[in-house]
């Protein structure tokens, strides 16, 4: 489900939807989700765009060809087709109703719905083990959250055995976990379905009015008569994860404050999500630039993508994106660049988050002074500065790509 607009991380989905946003250094938010598919050995995906597609449509293209002559290996595009009630999506639900022919074609024995926007890693074929143990009919995956901050979720309510009884869109009273009472379980978004059931139900749904969404409609609707199952994404064991990472690390970057600090989770040398893991890559497209270069630089708890030049200047807490060319003298700390910016000698940033091919000009100031910021800049009510994306120069790998 790779569709959402992400309206709050404007105005880094000024030109791309939220699936297709630049994350750490070098992926796109979308890489996360088949990066877990394609680990778990999961080799038949649809990805399912709709706002905003096209930088989307051309990260896949370059980043995710697989398969070839094996049928059953294969990521597909699919762009609203305009059938059914002749319109765009009116939700995750109707999304893939809209697609249920490539459902029934395919005819697998299970079909996993899952969103394409959130950082986390996750082995699929646990949660597969799981909803055939217990012979659910839909399992949700489902994350442990505090219950005091449990009213800005999707709710689930189960029973001792996990067995969903109810679900609560951000409650004002949580129900908590039966076996944990300062913890609630918070819907991720990610479903398996038997096969027969989801296109039955898809079929009811889109006969009735309402928001045809999976969490508000589809899964309240079969608690009442079907065995829908929660699996506590905590029990997901994925290789290669080190002791000090938070486990269960899972997190909706819809936000910029949530974006940016996603980031800085990923710093450091006992980082809470390691992007380290050889046990668990999380792939992407190539990058035919040179390795990052440094001259006289002063580099603390960073990420510096592939093709980037710092020249003598000061980096802390930062992630740094492909072929940035940082100048001597400059400043920056605890900031999110993205692909193909300048930064100008003697410049001084911070907590800001710039989108790709910005120019920060010499001796510029950005984060220090947040009525100035504000005047020019898009800022959050923490204080961070975003700068949205900029304009391609030369004929550079990435500006000639001609992806958002």
């Amino acid at each position: 489900m790779a569709g959402g607009k992400g309206e709050r991380l404007m105005p880094l989905t000024e030109l791309r939807s939220k699936p297709a946003v630049p994350f750490g250094g070098k992926y796109r938010i979308v890489d996360f989700v088949l990066s877990n598919f394609l680990n778990s050995g999961i080799m038949a995906m649809y990805v399912l765009v709709q706002y905003r597609s096209q930088s989307l449509i051309e990260h896949l293209r370059r980043a995710w060809r697989i398969g070839g002559r094996i049928q059953q290996h294969f990521i597909t595009v699919v762009p609203p087709q305009m059938k059914a009630r002749g319109g765009w999506y009116e939700g995750t639900a109707d999304a893939v109703y809209h697609n249920v022919n490539l459902v029934r074609d395919f005819a697998p024995d299970l079909v996993a719905v899952f969103g394409a926007d959130h950082i986390y890693r996750m082995d699929i074929n646990q949660m597969i083990q799981v909803h055939y143990a217990r012979q659910a009919d839909v399992t949700v995956a489902a994350l442990p959250v505090p219950l005091h901050a449990a009213s800005g979720f999707g709710i689930i309510e189960t029973e001792p055995d996990g067995r969903v009884i109810g679900f609560e869109e951000k409650p004002s009273q949580p129900k908590p976990m039966p076996q944990n009472h300062e913890q609630a379980y918070s819907s991720m978004g990610n479903y398996l379905f038997n096969t027969d059931l989801l296109v039955r139900v898809l079929e009811e749904d889109a006969s009735q009015p309402g928001s045809h969404d999976f969490g508000r409609n589809i899964i309240p609707h079969l608690i009442q008569d079907h065995r829908v199952m929660a699996y506590n994404f905590c029990d997901n064991a994925v290789p290669g994860t080190k002791p000090y990472e938070e486990r269960g690390y899972w997190r909706d970057v819809g936000t910029l404050e949530a974006y940016w600090q996603a980031h800085m989770d990923m710093l450091g040398a006992t980082p809470l999500f390691d992007l380290r893991n050889q046990n668990w890559p999380i792939l992407t497209d190539t990058f035919d630039g040179p390795t990052a270069s440094f001259a006289r630089a002063t580099i603390e708890d960073s990420i510096v993508g592939q093709g980037s030049l710092v020249n003598d200047a000061n980096i802390r807490r930062s992630v740094i994106g492909r072929n940035v060319h940082i100048d001597h003298g400059a400043q920056v700390d605890e900031c999110v660049i993205l692909d193909g910016a300048r930064i100008g000698a003697k410049a001084r940033l911070r907590r800001v988050i710039a989108d790709r091919f910005n120019v920060i000009p010499e001796s510029e100031e950005i984060g220090f002074v947040p009525e100035a910021d504000a005047a020019r800049y898009q800022t959050t009510a923490s204080g961070l500065v975003v700068l949205p994306r900029g304009v391609p120069r030369g004929k550079g790998l990435l500006s000639r790509s001609g992806i958002a």
